[in-house]
């Protein structure tokens, strides 16, 4: 019987995968869409590849359950089957509710879909005790954290490039002077997040003061790098000029955001099934389960069929239809989305990259006045937030039982 449920686990795996991509590309790829950085063929293409990427080598090898994140272990079932019907269950249920999601065109949060699918197992299994409702106040609280924090980070640095070239004179100028801090602020981000605190920069032996050492280094050569070869390729030296040299910066941007969610979001859908097949081989519940690389390979090839697939759906409600972006906006928008979470990931807050993408796009929306924020569409984007947690939940509760009933 364990034989059957690792082959739906694994089953469950891929189409939640699949899911991911599908919601999840728009958080790196919808603002470059929406300012004409890049096209939504090319976004397509460019974030399934990276998400792949990602995912398979600086994804996660070695995941905490999410039992012992978010369950109280000894109120939850030690028996290894039915533990293994809890993931299977918790994985469809959040799968549904993404598919759902992305059907709508409406971004919603792939972290907090498998953990409301967690809580419904959790209550199902062991009651109202075996929730650690500490965390979900956390989960709660991020809601309201990430993109407030992400709009605001956003909205500043866009009323900066504003004043500092694109109200001034000589616009073109300007923007290739202040075109290293633009870059070098860019690098610092992307190397930071890649080195500190991550399974690269344990694999590389690195400690946090030498992540940091690594990425300001970096970062100072490569911003006057870069501020040269923005001054020879670039022919027009005019407004266009300007958009052209943070269209530039916005690509790249936008490539590291989804080079990031493949990492970091792969193990929303490999994490349970690692649990599965953990639990499989060695016939009891660990605390902690290490992840294969070919787990991981796996989890990013469904991701990125996910984006080449149905990625287009959510990346036009993102980058289209809540404001109107040029580059220099989506600039703004990329580096605060990849700024904040990375702060707010490093602090141990809980985020969703889905929340804070959402936020930065009103942020610098805002910058134009609130006649510039289509706050219908912004409504219904935090009305699926809210309802999230409990539209995975009560699923899991209903297919959790059935599943009992057929294994058990």
């Amino acid at each position: 019987m364990t034989e059957i449920i690792l082959v739906l686990g694994m089953l469950a795996g891929m189409y939640m995968a699949w899911n991911i991509g599908a919601n999840d590309v728009a958080n790196g790829m919808a603002s470059a869409v929406g300012a004409k950085a890049i096209s939504l063929r090319q976004a397509v293409f460019i974030g399934g590849i990276l998400d792949f990427i990602g995912a398979t080598f600086i994804g996660s090898h070695v995941t905490a359950t999410i039992r012992e994140n978010i369950l109280v272990a000894q109120n939850i079932t030690h028996d290894p089957q039915v533990m293994m019907l809890g993931l299977l269950a918790a994985m469809l249920a959040a799968a549904f509710w993404v598919f759902f999601s992305t059907w709508s065109q409406f971004p919603v949060s792939t972290t907090h879909s498998i953990v409301g699918a967690i809580i419904g197992f959790g209550l199902v299994s062991g009651g109202v005790k075996a929730i650690q409702w500490a965390k979900i106040s956390t989960i709660v609280l991020s809601w309201i954290i990430s993109p407030f924090f992400a709009g605001l980070l956003a909205l500043l640095v866009f009323q900066f490039i504003r004043r500092a070239i694109l109200e001034r004179r000589n616009a073109f100028v300007r923007a290739l002077r202040w075109s290293p801090l633009f870059a070098g602020a860019t690098i610092f981000i992307v190397v930071l997040s890649f080195l500190m605190k991550t399974p690269l920069g344990k694999s590389l032996g690195l400690s946090d003061s030498a992540a940091l050492g690594t990425a300001l280094g970096s970062s100072l050569i490569l911003a006057f790098v870069a501020q040269e070869w923005l001054g020879r390729t670039i022919r027009k030296i005019d407004e266009e000029g300007v958009e052209e040299i943070f269209r530039r910066f916005q690509v790249f941007t936008s490539c590291y955001v989804a080079l990031a969610h493949g990492a970091n979001d792969v193990a929303n859908a490999v994490g349970p099934v690692a649990g599965i097949y953990a639990i499989y081989a060695t016939q009891t519940v660990a605390t902690t389960t290490p992840v294969p690389t070919w787990l991981l390979a796996g989890g990013g090839l469904f991701i990125a069929l996910g984006v080449f697939t149905w990625g287009y759906r959510v990346i036009e409600t993102l980058g289209c239809r809540i404001t109107t972006l040029t580059n220099t906006r989506g600039f703004a928008v990329d580096f605060g989305t990849a700024t904040s979470v990375l702060v707010a990931s490093k602090m141990g807050l809980p985020v969703s990259t889905t929340h804070a993408a959402v936020g930065a796009v009103i942020g610098v929306g805002l910058a134009g006045g609130l006649a510039a924020v289509d706050f219908k569409v912004v409504f219904k984007i935090v009305l699926y937030w809210v309802i999230t947690l409990p539209l995975a939940a009560l699923p899991t509760m209903a297919i959790f039982k059935i599943l009992m009933w057929l294994f058990h």
